[in-house]
């Protein structure tokens, strides 16, 4: 087929990077080629859009081994022991096609843990839907969940945290955000970046199809009417096959014969082959008709492009195919020499004995468009002024039982009751806490994994829903006990060619690397996805931040479930009763505008770190952090995990009781405390300048405010476990 301007733009490049091509070639590229330049060019490969800011973000700290620009991310836990993990979105697939998408989703951001010689032992996922009332969401969420636990239960690795939330703005674009967490020896890392000449290119995994083909394209293309017709680049995972693969990589990385190693994901061979050779320096050389296909007359262009899922490409130490062959042959897995490293520096790919692409790497990589896009700044909003006449005819009770059944508060039982987050044998804090937690096996260690996104609070002002993002995984993971370590990102926006979309990014990954810095938090991997968009209308802008901490002795970790009646209950941190933006502010006063709460992250380290002292010193002994519905809310699931009531004391405030207890401010944590130990902990608080309130005490049953009873506990129960089970079945 001849290749023209027309065939370019279908293949969603614009009018001058197809010039550049030409340009660069100094001639028409032939149709394989372009295929190679549409994947590698795309926003989803390239990062054009995007590529300038992300090299702000803060990367840097002690317990680094590998940031951003590899599979995945690798900290130093001790002992020679290092955590990788990473967070990838398949939005755009599980909106076509939800089961196939999410597991898929799940499959691809495990091998990029395991590429790197790391077992997984955890996952973590975050996902957004629709209006619960629009006709798509209930099958949609279904669909989600049943592929997440179809891939994970399946290949055998827990399940261990998430988010499930709702919001118009995904009527038209869902967000399925997968995280893996993997442990490997400091000394036995593998990495993607090819060495040496004449070494040679090994496929193994499953055999090639014509699924997924243009998956990568299609993940940086906006949605319109003809989305039906994009199901065709969704790819089917198969979990049974990548277990197989898992245990086949790890066996082969036990000697040195690797020399690099990379998952076919996005853009299939065609970015692996590159991405190695482009980091190594080096060219490769590829025969076409050595790849095992699973689909006949298979075209050079659909094999390069072909996104067939549980496949990796290899560079192997001279002499060591037979060895090699011998393992993938054990586990019954396809094993192909298809080519070899050279020193031309271009990709060079032959079919039938003839060449079918001649292309310069650096052409594919360091020569892809970036954009600097025009961006507006989002201006912070307002403060609102809520006249003391709303709150003269509510009821507590009554606006409790709103805000628990909001199916953003709401239990999520029925969501990761379908997961297993028990397989492996070493889960210590299952989900529906504030983190997962799971030992590092055969020690006294424990690895914290969260994962976190606030899009109403970026969408009200990014640079300050970016903070907060952090700082929300940050509490989360010292809510357990866990030292925070390093977080990953994920990065959801709509079209970056809309000025205020591209703005929303730009303030959003500013917010994020500024409380990174500060928190000492590094960003070690990550994932943009843009063009999160259909028919012209963008989701809000979803940072999703997801984050490690360790625990030095698991013995140590607390959970957030109260534990003993007459126990004292405080909270940790300054309480204004911020309702702008808040659950409370928009289902019980019906207002939408306002500021997010106010980010202070020198009160976020300090009261964390604080907290921290508290619970290794054993002063503590249940602790969660105050989010989304303030400390009422905070104290209900309390109760409900420990089956236990709290009679508040009477409140010393100036704001009035609905913005104390619904409020959103930050920066805040419920502690459970012995009688015994209150005074030792007051002392710590006051000379750390910690700001604490003495709630109340914890009694056999039901929540007190004032003396008046304001829920009994059975029916505070009903409230926030409910709601999603009766919607799933309705």
């Amino acid at each position: 087929m001849e290749v023209n301007e027309k065939i370019a733009i279908e293949h969603g490049l614009k009018k001058d990077e197809y010039k550049k091509i030409c340009d660069l070639l100094k001639r028409t590229p032939n149709l394989t080629e372009l295929g190679l330049f549409s994947a590698m060019w795309n926003e989803h490969c390239s990062y054009k859009s995007s590529k300038k800011y992300l090299k702000n973000l803060n990367i840097k700290g002690k317990k680094v081994i590998q940031g951003p620009g590899e599979n995945a991310g690798i900290v130093d836990v001790g002992d020679e022991d290092a955590i990788v993990f990473k967070i990838e979105s398949h939005n755009h697939p599980s909106f076509i096609e939800p089961y196939q998408g999410a597991a898929t989703g799940v499959g691809g951001i495990m091998r990029d843990v395991f590429t790197m010689g790391a077992r997984p032992i955890a996952n973590l996922n975050s996902i957004h839907f629709g209006s619960p009332q629009h006709k798509k969401t209930k099958n949609l969420l279904r669909g989600v969940v049943k592929g997440i636990a179809g891939y994970g239960n399946c290949i055998g690795v827990p399940t261990i945290g998430g988010q499930t939330l709702f919001d118009e703005s995904y009527n038209g674009n869902i967000l399925v955000n997968a995280m893996t967490v993997g442990l490997v020896n400091k000394k036995k890392i593998f990495y993607s970046k090819a060495a040496g000449l004449n070494k040679p290119v090994i496929y193994v995994g499953s055999k090639t199809g014509r699924d997924g083909i243009h998956g990568s394209s299609m993940a940086s293309a906006i949605f319109d009417e003809k989305i039906e017709e994009k199901k065709p680049t969704v790819q089917i995972g198969d979990p049974f096959t990548e277990k197989l693969l898992l245990e086949a990589c790890l066996e082969l990385m036990a000697d040195n014969s690797i020399i690099a190693i990379q998952d076919m994901g996005a853009a299939g061979l065609t970015s692996s082959s590159v991405e190695m050779a482009s980091k190594g320096k080096l060219g490769i050389e590829i025969n076409l008709n050595k790849v095992p296909c699973r689909e006949e007359k298979m075209t050079p262009y659909e094999i390069m492009l072909s996104e067939s899922q549980e496949r990796m490409l290899i560079v192997l130490e001279s002499g060591m195919e037979e060895k090699a062959k011998k393992i993938f042959d054990k586990w019954n897995l396809d094993f192909a020499v298809i080519g070899k490293t050279t020193n031309t520096k271009n990709i060079e790919i032959f079919f039938d004995k003839k060449k079918v692409a001649d292309i310069p790497i650096n052409y594919l990589s360091e020569n892809a468009p970036l954009y600097e896009r025009k961006w507006k700044k989002t201006k912070l909003p307002q403060k609102l002024k809520f006249k003391k006449e709303k709150f003269k005819s509510l009821k507590i009770s009554d606006c409790l039982k709103k805000v628990l059944s909001n199916p953003n508060i709401c239990d999520k039982e029925w969501v990761w009751e379908q997961y297993d987050h028990t397989v492996m044998g070493d889960t210590i804090q299952k989900p529906g806490g504030n983190s997962g937690v799971v030992r590092v096996h055969g020690t006294q260690k424990a690895i914290a994994a969260t994962i976190d996104s606030s899009a109403t609070y970026c969408y009200a002002h990014p640079n300050t829903g970016g903070k907060q993002t952090v700082c929300e995984t940050w509490r989360n993971l010292i809510s357990v006990g866990a030292n925070p370590v390093a977080i990953t990102n994920c990065l959801n926006f709509g079209n970056p060619e809309k000025e205020k979309n591209m703005g929303e990014f730009v303030e959003c990954v500013e917010g994020i690397s500024e409380a990174s810095k500060y928190l000492d938090f590094p960003v070690v991997s990550g994932n943009v996805s843009f063009y999160n968009e259909t028919k012209d209308k963008g989701i809000k802008p979803t940072p999703t931040i997801g984050g490690i901490g360790l625990i030095e002795n698991y013995k140590n970790m607390i959970t957030m479930d109260f534990k003993n009646q007459d126990n004292i209950i405080l909270v940790i941190g300054k309480t204004v009763g911020h309702l702008d933006q808040s659950i409370f502010a928009k289902d019980i006063l019906g207002e939408k505008k306002g500021p997010p709460p106010e980010i202070n992250l020198f009160n976020e380290k300090n009261i964390g770190e604080t907290v921290l002292k508290l619970i290794k010193e054993k002063l503590i002994e249940t602790a969660h952090d105050v989010s989304l519905g303030g400390i009422i809310v905070a104290i209900s699931k309390m109760c409900i995990k420990g089956n236990l009531g709290v009679k508040f004391n009477k409140f010393k405030t100036l704001i009035n009781k609905y913005e104390y207890l619904f409020g959103e401010d930050q920066g805040r944590y419920i502690v459970e405390i012995n009688k015994d130990k209150l005074s030792k902990v007051k002392e710590i608080l006051k000379n750390n300048s910690v700001h604490f309130d003495e709630l109340g005490i914890l009694k056999e049953k039901d929540i007190e405010v004032n003396g008046e009873l304001v829920f009994k506990l059975e029916d505070l129960k009903k409230e926030y476990k409910n709601w999603l089970k009766k919607y799933m079945i309705s």
